[in-house]
């Protein structure tokens, strides 16, 4: 199951300056703020479908596979939907300087808390270091960011610098493009519905050539798939 990055409003909503949700209704959603995901908290389909979350690692440092897909990154990098700093402060810790972007803002601060440097924005609005990044991660599912992989990729390529890479975590080897939309649950409580996907590694090489990106390595790492690109010279 593909872990996400989303933050909700539950016991720590004061960290966002926001009101707490109880009973019943709407939370805010990504890109419109909350608080790290609780215990407990399921993503739902449209379908009716439910995965957990993995809080945990939501929150824990970058395990031996992620530090894994850093060998040999050059920054500056960009993490994109990088919630409380993991990959950040990882690559710190390697001397590369790298930031991160994520449109929660208790995300943000739980990252710049820990050091990372972080901007709470979406990744579609104006960044800084556009077209000279040497790499940008989409990691935890952050490829769903949106809910089309397409035009995603197609803002990974502003982004990147020439031969610049992108390293993305996708679905299982062969499954295809979902579109689907979803929302965050915890018990009585939820998130509004928003537009979410995935895609498995090898339909993602096709919509990448679509943005003007080759793929370099599809590789398998403990259960994990990932897919590197690069945008050419």
């Amino acid at each position: 199951m593909t872990r996400t990055t989303f933050c909700l409003a539950f016991d720590r909503d004061h960290r966002a300056g926001g009101r707490a949700h109880r009973g019943p209704g709407p939370m805010p959603g990504p890109g419109v703020g909350g608080s790290p995901p609780a215990g407990g908290s399921v993503m739902r389909h449209g379908d009716g479908t439910t995965h957990p979350l993995d809080v945990r690692a939501w929150s824990a440092p970058a395990d031996p596979v992620e530090l894994r897909r850093l060998d040999g990154l050059d920054g500056p990098v960009l993490d994109v939907g990088s919630g409380p700093g993991r990959l950040v402060v990882a690559l710190a810790e390697r001397a590369i300087p790298a930031l991160g972007v994520d449109a929660s803002p208790a995300a943000v601060a739980l990252a710049n808390e820990r050091g990372a440097p972080t901007l709470r924005r979406s990744v579609f609005d104006p960044l800084p270091g556009t077209g000279r990044w040497r790499a940008v991660l989409l990691f935890d599912g952050n490829i769903g960011i949106g809910g089309d992989p397409a035009p995603l990729l197609r803002r990974v390529a502003q982004l990147l610098a020439p031969a610049g890479r992108a390293i993305v975590e996708t679905g299982r080897a062969d499954a295809g493009l979902e579109r689907y939309p979803a929302r965050i649950e915890r018990g009585d409580r939820c998130t509004e519905w928003f537009p979410w996907a995935s895609v498995g590694a090898h339909h993602l090489a096709a919509v990448a050539s679509d943005a003007g990106l080759d793929v370099h390595e599809i590789l398998c790492d403990h259960g994990r798939w990932f897919v590197e690109l690069r945008r050419p010279r």
